[in-house]
């Protein structure tokens, strides 16, 4: 029986990310930035009130009330954390991408 050697055509690609290759990246940077701007603000706004359901739910002797408080500002520092280490993320899991 014959063997078929198939030949390394695939060895020697290489694609990199290509800032200029399509019009408007960067405005499409531009809106990105603005998009996690209004997420950490959003972030920020949510930590306030849940804080101030928090502090008036166990003034007022309310376990639940107190209980969505605290999980809404866990929430939002998972959301602040989220936000702020989005870049990094997508850079960390895109070289390890690359490596594989």
């Amino acid at each position: 029986m014959p063997t078929l050697t198939i030949p390394a055509v695939y060895a020697g690609i290489s694609v990199t990310p290509n800032s200029t290759g399509l019009p408007g990246i960067e405005q499409l940077r531009t809106i990105v930035g603005a998009g996690m701007t209004i997420g950490l603000i959003l972030a920020v706004l949510a930590l306030i009130i849940s804080a101030v359901v928090w502090a008036f739910g166990s003034h007022s002797s309310n376990p639940h009330l107190a209980g969505r408080g605290k999980t809404g500002v866990l929430v939002a520092f998972g959301t602040a954390i989220v936000c702020g280490a989005s870049v990094a993320l997508v850079n960390f899991f895109w070289n390890v991408g690359q490596a594989v």
